[in-house]
Parts: C-alpha cells; sequence; structure tokens
C-alpha cells in the first residue's frame, strides 16, 4: 500500500513537470513568434522610409508614424536624420540615418514584442 501511494506521489509530479515543461515551451515559441513579426515590421520601415526619402527627393521628416497593414496589431515609429553635407571628391553627399522601431503589446506583460533597426543612406 505505501509503495503504491509513492508511485502515485511520483507520478502526480512528473505529470506536473511534463504539463510545466510543455506550458514553458508554448510561451517561448509564441514569444519568438512575436520577435520575428515585429522585426519584419521594423524592416518594413526602413523599407517605407527609404522609399519616402529617395522618392521624396532627399526630404527627411522625424518622428512618423506609419500604420503598416500586416502584420495586425504593431505601430511602427520611423525617424529620420540628416548629417550635414560632405565634400566627397568634390560632390555634396548627405548621409541619411532611418531609424524604424517597431512595437506590440505592453511593456512588462508576455505579449510585448520591440525591435528596431537602423540603415544608413547616402545621397549625392
Amino acid at each position: 500500500m505505501i509503495s503504491a501511494v509513492f508511485l502515485l506521489v511520483v507520478l502526480a509530479l512528473l505529470g506536473a513537470m511534463i504539463v510545466s515543461l510543455s506550458t514553458t515551451q508554448h510561451v517561448g515559441a509564441a514569444r519568438d513568434l512575436l520577435g520575428t513579426r515585429a522585426y519584419y515590421a521594423a524592416k518594413a520601415g526602413i523599407d517605407w522610409g527609404a522609399y519616402q526619402l529617395l522618392q521624396g527627393g532627399g526630404s527627411c521628416s522625424t518622428g512618423t508614424m506609419l500604420a503598416l497593414p500586416a502584420p495586425a496589431g504593431f505601430t511602427v515609429q520611423v525617424d529620420c536624420s540628416a548629417s550635414a553635407p560632405h565634400d566627397e571628391a568634390g560632390v555634396s553627399v548627405v548621409v541619411y540615418r532611418i531609424t524604424a522601431t517597431a512595437r506590440t503589446g505592453t511593456l512588462g506583460a508576455h505579449d510585448y514584442a520591440e525591435r528596431q533597426l537602423q540603415a544608413l543612406i547616402a545621397t549625392p
């Protein structure tokens, strides 16, 4: 009788450990997915900022909020800064820094993800 009770306790503890491990795996996978989505949302912000810069004739605006259609639930902020013109072998070159920050969820919660990317673009 004592060995049966001991065996039941051991099996219950083993089952609880397996459930806990499975939950941890699912939460980790969900966070990885949110991080990947945030990365691609920030990359889309960089692409959008570069397109606006190159098609807009070199204009640069700071603090532009970008509403991307996908992935849902993300906000993307695109910032742009320009350096003073530099002389490169007689050609005036301006270097632009585009920073895109994508985030979703609330800070400190399990559904929060944020990624920030930067790109440098030089234009004559």
